[in-house]
């Protein structure tokens, strides 16, 4: 995890998600199920590897993590 004020934006597409919860799985502070899809539990938070495992699991790349500020994608790698 950084140690600098820096953000990460976390986006669940609807349309991509299949509610494998893979995501909530792999990172459960940052994603719940909600009537069978994932949602992220905060849109903007602290960088953590967790997100970027999730991003990568997912079967539909549905998880988008990506900067705040510049909305550069992190993962899923394109």
């Amino acid at each position: 995890m950084s140690a600098t004020s820096e953000q990460w934006r976390v986006h669940v597409d609807p349309t991509r998600c299949i509610g494998s919860g893979i995501c909530a799985g792999t990172a459960p502070k940052h994603f719940v199920l909600v009537g069978g899809l994932s949602r992220p539990v905060a849109e903007r938070v602290a960088p953590d590897d967790a997100l970027m495992d999730a991003a990568d699991s997912c079967p539909m790349e549905a998880v988008i993590v990506s900067e705040a500020d510049s909305l550069r994608r992190i993962a899923p790698q394109p």
